[in-house]
C-alpha cells in the first residue's frame, strides 16, 4: 500500500509539472563519457526529447560537433555527463565554459569525487570540493546499500527551485562547500548526519576529524555541504553543479526507497532541468513606460514636481517589485503594486524632486532562483520656463501689499512736496514786488 501511495504522489508531482519550452531555446548538446550507457539516463534524457529538446550526443574527446563557431555558441545548452573525463577537446576549458554563460548558454554538470578540469571550473563558481576520492558517506539510516550510496530526504523549504513533495533521493559522489557569493543557489543539501571521507576507513568517528585535517577548509560534515547547487549569472545564464552523475540514472529512478517507497530522483532531476534551462523560475520585462498624469506618451523632458505615473509589465505576478527614481542617489524610492485586473502590470504615481538634473527610472529585483529583473531609463527634469511660473502667489500677498503701500506713498509724498515748493516760491515774489 505505501508503495503505491508513493508512485501515485510521484506521478500526480509529475503531472503538475506540465510540459513548458525554455524561453532560452530548445537545442541541447550532451557531453556522454564513453564508460556511460545512454540507455542507463533513458527516463532523465527522454523526459527532455519530450518536453521539445533536441539532443546532440558527442564524446567528451570528440572534437565535432563543436560547441562554438567563430565565438557563437551553436547550442543552448550543454550538459556535462563525464565527471570521470581527466581531458577534453580543445573547444572545452574551464574559460571557454565561462564564455558559454555570458552569451547566454546554460550548463548542467556532473561532478564526481575524481580530480577533473570541471573541479577548477567549480571553484571559479565559489564552490569549495573536498579532497579528491573524498565522497560523501553516511550510516544512517540502516539499509543494504554501501555508506556512499545515501537516501538524501528533501526538505519542504529545501529550494524554490524544486517542487514540494519530492519523495528522499538516491545520492553518491562529492559534496562541495558553498562560497559567499550571493549569486549562488542552494538547490539540495546534505542529510545533517553525513560527512566526506575515505570510504575505506570510515569505520569510526575519528574518520571525520581525519576530513576535516585532511580538507584544510573547515570540517567537511552535515548540513552546511551541497550536493546540487545552481547559480546564476548577471545575464540570467544559469549553471547547475551536480554532486555525481548517477543521481540522473534509471537505476536510483527506479530503486525503492529503505522504508519501501519510490526514490524522488526522477522528479529532482526534471526540477533541475527545467530551473537550469530556464523552464521556471523565469521572469522577463515585457515594457516599460513613463507619462504624466492625464497624459499617455513619454514626455521628452519632465519639469519639477511634475506628477508622474511609471508602469511595467512582466511576464508573471510578482509581490515585492520596487522603484527608484534616482540622480547618483535614490531621491524616490516606492513600492511598484500591481494594477488590478491586469495581470503582470504594474504602476506607480509620484511627484519629481523640487530639483533639476539627470533622473534615472530604476528597476533592480534580485530574488535566489528568479531571473533577475533589471531596468533603467534615463530622463531630464528640468526647473519650469520663464512663462511656466505662476503670475501671483497667494502666499505672498504681505510682500505684494507692502511694495505697493510703499509705491503709492511714494508717489504722494512727491506730489505733495512737489506741489508745496511752488505755492511757497509764488508767495515770496508778490511781497518781493
Amino acid at each position: 500500500m505505501r508503495l503505491l501511495s508513493s508512485a501515485l504522489v510521484t506521478l500526480l508531482a509529475l503531472a503538475r509539472l506540465g510540459f513548458a519550452s525554455s524561453s532560452s531555446g530548445d537545442s541541447v548538446l550532451v557531453l556522454l563519457d564513453p564508460s556511460l550507457d545512454r540507455e542507463d539516463y533513458s527516463i532523465f534524457l527522454g523526459g527532455l526529447e519530450k518536453r521539445g529538446y533536441n539532443l546532440t550526443f558527442r564524446a567528451p574527446k570528440d572534437a565535432s560537433p563543436a560547441i562554438t563557431d567563430y565565438g557563437v555558441p551553436n547550442y543552448d545548452h550543454v550538459i556535462f555527463f563525464a565527471p570521470d573525463t581527466k581531458s577534453y577537446a580543445q573547444d572545452i576549458t574551464p574559460q571557454s565554459l565561462v564564455g558559454l554563460l555570458s552569451q547566454n548558454t546554460n550548463l548542467l554538470i556532473a561532478l564526481s569525487p575524481k580530480q577533473t578540469p570541471l573541479t577548477s571550473l567549480a571553484t571559479e563558481f565559489s564552490l569549495i570540493l573536498p579532497p579528491p576520492e573524498t565522497p560523501l558517506i553516511s550510516h544512517h539510516p540502516a539499509r543494504s546499500e554501501p555508506p556512499t550510496t545515501i537516501p538524501v530526504p528533501i526538505p519542504s523549504s529545501a529550494s524554490p527551485v524544486l517542487s514540494p513533495g519530492i519523495p528522499p533521493i538516491w545520492f553518491s559522489g562529492a559534496p562541495h562547500a558553498l562560497g559567499s557569493t550571493p549569486m549562488l543557489i542552494p538547490i539540495l543539501r546534505a542529510p545533517a548526519e553525513s560527512f566526506a571521507a575515505d570510504p575505506t576507513s570510515d569505520s569510526d568517528a575519528d574518520a571525520v576529524v581525519a576530513a576535516s585535517e585532511k580538507g584544510g577548509e573547515g570540517l567537511w560534515a552535515g548540513s552546511q555541504m551541497g550536493l546540487v547547487t545552481g547559480f546564476q549569472t548577471n545575464v540570467n545564464s544559469r549553471v547547475v553543479f551536480a554532486g555525481g552523475v548517477k543521481m540522473f540514472s534509471d537505476e536510483y529512478a527506479r530503486k525503492t526507497l529503505p522504508d519501501g517507497g519510490y526514490a524522488g530522483n526522477a522528479l529532482l532531476a526534471r526540477d533541475v532541468a527545467m530551473w537550469v534551462f530556464q523552464e521556471k523560475l523565469t521572469l522577463r520585462i515585457d515594457g516599460v513606460g513613463h507619462h504624466r498624469v492625464n497624459e499617455s506618451a513619454a514626455p521628452e523632458m519632465y519639469t519639477t514636481n511634475d506628477e508622474i505615473v511609471s508602469c511595467l509589465h512582466l511576464s508573471t505576478d510578482i509581490d515585492d517589485l520596487q522603484l527608484e527614481f534616482t540622480m547618483l542617489d535614490p531621491h524616490i524610492r516606492t513600492s511598484l503594486p500591481a494594477v488590478p485586473g491586469s495581470p503582470g502590470t504594474y504602476q506607480v504615481q509620484f511627484r519629481a524632486p523640487d530639483r533639476h538634473g539627470v533622473f534615472k527610472f530604476v528597476l533592480n529585483w534580485k530574488r535566489k532562483g528568479y531571473s533577475y529583473l533589471e531596468s533603467s531609463t534615463t530622463v531630464p527634469v528640468v526647473p519650469p520656463r520663464h512663462d511656466q511660473y505662476p503670475r501671483f502667489l497667494s502666499a505672498a500677498w504681505p510682500y505684494y501689499a507692502g511694495a505697493i503701500s510703499t509705491s503709492v506713498g511714494f508717489f504722494l509724498f512727491a506730489a505733495l512736496w512737489l506741489a508745496g515748493d511752488v505755492k511757497g516760491e509764488r508767495k515770496k515774489g508778490s511781497k518781493a514786488e
